[in-house]
């Protein structure tokens, strides 16, 4: 009996060290996530029956200073043969067991980031959405140095105004079709 209650012991003291690694993974995976990126997603978007294929995008992490592994941002997508310069979304996001998860605020959808390479320069991997998978390339652009702020005097807030579209045929303040995004091998 007693040696049955010490390799069950063991088992559990090894569980808990797994659970234990995976959080601090993820809090790492999130802190080099943090940042301004930018590069190619492959992401489209249709529009009154057209496709319409992003030139580039450009992602920004925010990390939630009172949480380990989420936060908040924006991810934008840019077009030049569209009848729209952009399409913006307000993102929220977290790392769980190393998956990046991304719920668009707008659009009311959410995709997973899998399968990545990721390092303080470079983010690159495949994005998942409702079984279709598609390859992306960012570069980082931009870091929050934490340092440069003078706490305590400057009120700031991430306040982001971003229009989900703009551009000819297509105007934000009224109630018209909006572009979906989706993803597709736009190689």
């Amino acid at each position: 009996m007693k040696k049955m209650y010490t390799m069950l012991m063991m088992a559990m003291m090894g569980l808990m060290t797994m659970s234990l690694t995976s959080c601090e993974e993820d809090e790492a995976i999130a802190y080099t996530l943090e940042g301004t990126w930018k590069g190619n997603m492959y992401i489209s978007s249709e529009w009154d029956g057209r496709y319409y294929d992003a030139t580039y995008s450009e992602i920004t992490f925010l990390k939630d200073p009172r949480t380990y592994s989420s936060g908040s941002g924006y991810w934008v997508d840019y077009y030049s043969k569209a009848p729209w310069d952009y399409v913006a979304n307000h993102i929220d996001w977290r790392v769980d067991f190393g998956t990046i998860y991304i719920y668009f605020v707008e659009e009311g959808t959410s995709m997973e980031i899998r399968d990545y390479r990721l390092n303080a320069d470079r983010f690159s991997g495949y994005i998942y959405d409702n079984g279709t998978n598609v390859d992306f390339e960012l570069y980082n652009v931009s870091r929050p140095y934490y340092d440069n702020y003078r706490w305590g005097y400057d009120s700031w807030d991430y306040d982001y105004y971003w229009s989900r579209t703009r551009g000819a045929g297509v105007d934000s303040t009224t109630t018209v079709e909006k572009p979906k995004r989706i993803i597709r091998n736009a190689k």
